[in-house]
Order: structure tokens, then sequence, then C-alpha cells
């Protein structure tokens, strides 16, 4: 129940779905030719589901496991983890099997823990940061995403600071970056005037792009010479005689088109990149 979000007024209470469900329904895809899967929820991690009896209780580090266990060349990825939710079960479990991407979107929102007070987060910005600790330490090469609300109610210029502070401290491989718009309905729309004005939100939202453009490109210069494992997802949007296909830290990777197909895995090296894509060829 974040103060600004309006999903819990349109999509209801919290509820988590049959685990033997959702075990039948990711087989059945692999089955039918599927190689990735995204298991979703609004804060995946807070999964938690038992059987009528009370005899088979699955948390959402179990149901990564079973999932993971369908086939080693079938692909796992989740989303969102709330800080408040994400657990060292959760990465020892991605740690313990490849096919779990390692990537976790980690929405932060602000880096000011006054704000994230006002916006009903629940967490510290101290709190966050000991997160992608714990990231780091169990799975080194996890790549970790981000969003990020700027503007949000009575932030200051020193609230602005800290977000930016935050951004530098964590290194985030991608964010979401967004102006603070108010939402009918919401806890913030009742009890906090939207004032900022327009001119301050879009002046400071400005300075987290190029911030964050920054670790981007950092991210990906770090990448090229290396050799990935791309999963191809078809021809590039821009150019027909090119392929595009993920790592398995979710970077977007464009390599000149040669006999595979959509749902082929490949070994691409990265040789070149922008701040949002990394460039490669294809090795055997």
């Amino acid at each position: 129940m974040c103060s600004f979000c309006v999903v819990p007024f349109t999509r209801g209470r919290e509820r988590s779905r049959d685990a033997q469900s959702i075990v039948q329904e990711a087989k059945h895809l692999f089955e039918n030719g599927y190689r990735e899967m995204t298991l979703l929820g609004q804060n995946v991690d807070s999964y938690r589901w038992e059987n009528s009896d009370g005899t088979e209780v699955v948390s959402f580090s179990k149901l990564l496991e079973m999932v993971a266990q369908i086939h080693p060349r079938f692909r796992i990825r989740f989303s969102t983890s709330h800080p408040k939710d994400i657990t060292d079960d959760v990465l020892h479990i991605m740690a313990k099997y490849d096919n779990i991407c390692n990537n976790i979107h980690l929405p932060i929102q602000s880096g000011s823990t006054r704000i994230l007070q006002m916006m009903n987060r629940t967490y510290t910005k101290e709190w966050y940061l000991h997160k992608v600790k714990r990231i780091r330490e169990i799975i080194p090469n996890c790549a970790i995403s981000t969003d990020l609300i700027i503007g949000f109610c009575t932030e200051t210029d020193e609230d602005h600071q800290e977000t930016l502070k935050v951004i530098d401290q964590c290194k985030f491989d991608l964010a979401y970056m967004y102006t603070y718009s108010e939402r009918p309905g919401t806890l913030a729309a009742r009890r906090y005037p939207d004032d900022i004005p327009d001119e301050v939100k879009n002046r400071r939202l400005t300075e987290i792009i190029t911030r964050q453009r920054i670790n981007s490109h950092r991210s990906n210069v770090e990448d090229v010479g290396k050799v990935f494992e791309v999963l191809v997802e078809g021809p590039s949007k821009k150019n027909s005689e090119e392929y595009s296909g993920r790592t398995d830290s979710n970077k977007m990777v464009i390599f000149p088109r040669e006999n595979v197909q959509k749902g082929d895995f490949v070994k691409v090296e990265i040789t070149a990149c922008t701040s949002g894509t990394l460039l490669g060829k294809m090795v055997s």
C-alpha cells in the first residue's frame, strides 16, 4: 500500500496462485517451445501459497526452485521484488541454478528516507543499500535495475541530492525514471499536496537520467570483450539483417544474422556498446 500507488485499488488484495498450477503452466510452456518465462507479481517475493489442509506451504524461494528444476535450458526471470520482501533464501536459490537469470528489479523510488516514509515504502535508504550489498555478496555478477519517482510531494533539493548519491552508490545497470503524477484515490492524493512545480520536476528528472545514463554506459563498457549466452528473440527492430536477444542479466544484444532462429541459445562476443545496447558477433 504505497501512498502513491493506485494498483491495490484497481487489482484488489494481494493473493498467491496455486503453486502446482504455476509449475504445470511452466512445463506446458517449455514443452511447446518457450525458452524463457517470467514469474510476475506486484511484490513477487511476498508470494506464499499453502494447500487447503495446510500440509504444503510454498514460499517464493521454493516456487522459484520448483520452476527452475523443470529443465536447465528453460530460463526463469521474476519481477518485481520489493526491498522488504527479498530474502537471502531467494538469492541463494538464484546462485544455485544457472537457468535463473542473474537480474533483479529492485525499485527504490527515492534515495531520501524522509520521502520513502511519506511514500509508505516501509524501508529506509540504509535498509535498501544493505539489500543491494547482500545481492552482490551472494550473486556477484547480478544486474540490478530500479524504479525512481522524481518530485514526490515536498521533495527538496537535499532529498534530490540523496537520490543522486544512491544512484552513484548502487551503480544500477538500468533504471525506469519518472516524475511524480498524482493518482486519484491514493493516500498521497488525499494527504499530500502535489507541490513541486513541473519545471523543477523536469530539471531533476533530467539530472537523474544523465547520471543513470553514465552508469548504464559504464556497465555496458565492462561487458565489451566478454562472451555471453544470448537467447535469440528474433530480428532486430531496426535492421532485419541482424538478430536481437538478451543476456542472462537482461541486457539487449544486437548481432549479425546467421543460421539460427528464434528460441535458440547462442554465444555472442560483445564488440561494442551504447548506453542501452550491447553489440556483438556470434562465436562457436
